[in-house]
């Protein structure tokens, strides 16, 4: 279970109608809905990995705290969700080693994971991974094996994998679903809200029964914030993908806590 800690107003298809510089202007949102999660996951006795912003982290260290007061691990989702695809390599490596840093700093424990803005690992910056774990981490999550529009590489390893046999690092990606001769997203996010959840179920169990392989779940705190202040120019695009449905992921939430067992991303995958 992963949840990508970042506000409403960061997520990449907003770019082009909300500036960096205006994120302070806009009503913060996260740490209430960050915190509501907690209580549900406290609820149902699970842990979780939280990947989340160095900025978020700045301006909420309690939230910081409660997660790992909580049993939660903490990793690292950048600072401030740009695209690893839009870095060069320079600016990726000061970039994570700042964010290590900050979360490291405020949670006093060691940040081993991390997840790119909008699985923004793809064919071209692969370098990215090596650079990952040059700087002290010990696994990413941020390969997504579909096509789409925005990311994705369609012919990437479906499960947790080496991408160096010299090497411990691990890609550990988002889950995704063969079946009926086409590869399905099956992790979480838009689809997730998309999707029937029977057919979330369905695609999870899965996974689990028929690969015997544990499942990669993740989503946003915002995703459980219906009423969450809409910016004016957004896309149609935009406003499909990122407010449909929200008035029905946390009752499916609920149902997914109950319906598998859940635990943190070191845990699983045994990351020392």
């Amino acid at each position: 279970m992963t949840c990508d800690v970042e506000d409403y107003f960061q997520v990449s298809a907003f770019e082009p109608f909300v500036s960096r510089d205006s994120w302070d202007k806009w009503e913060h949102r996260v740490e209430r809905n960050t915190n509501r999660i907690l209580d549900l996951f406290a609820e149902a006795e699970i842990h979780a990995t939280f990947f989340t912003l160095g900025w978020v982290a700045e301006r909420y260290p309690q939230l910081i705290q409660r997660m790992i007061k909580e049993g939660h691990e903490l990793a690292s989702h950048g600072y401030s969700h740009i695209r690893a695809s839009t870095q060069t390599p320079e600016e990726f490596r000061a970039d994570i080693i700042k964010t290590k840093a900050i979360l490291e700093d405020i949670s006093g424990t060691e940040v081993k994971g991390y997840r790119a803005a909008s699985y923004s690992i793809i064919k071209s910056n692969l370098w990215a991974l090596d650079i990952l774990a040059e700087t002290g981490h010990r696994y990413s999550s941020s390969i997504y094996p579909v096509k789409h529009d925005l990311y994705g590489i369609p012919d990437a390893p479906r499960f947790a994998y080496k991408p160096k046999s010299d090497s411990d690092f691990k890609e550990i990606p988002v889950s995704t679903f063969d079946w009926l001769g086409k590869r399905w997203p099956a992790g979480g996010g838009g689809f997730f809200r998309f999707y029937p959840y029977s057919f979330s179920r369905f695609a999870i169990s899965n996974i689990n029964n028929r690969d015997k392989q544990s499942s990669i779940f993740y989503f946003h705190p915002w995703e459980i914030d219906h009423d969450q202040p809409r910016p004016g120019k957004l896309s149609a695009r935009a406003r499909f993908r990122h407010y449909l449905n929200l008035g029905k992921m946390e009752s499916r939430l609920k149902a997914l806590i109950n319906d598998f067992q859940w635990d943190r991303m070191d845990k699983v995958f045994d990351i020392d």
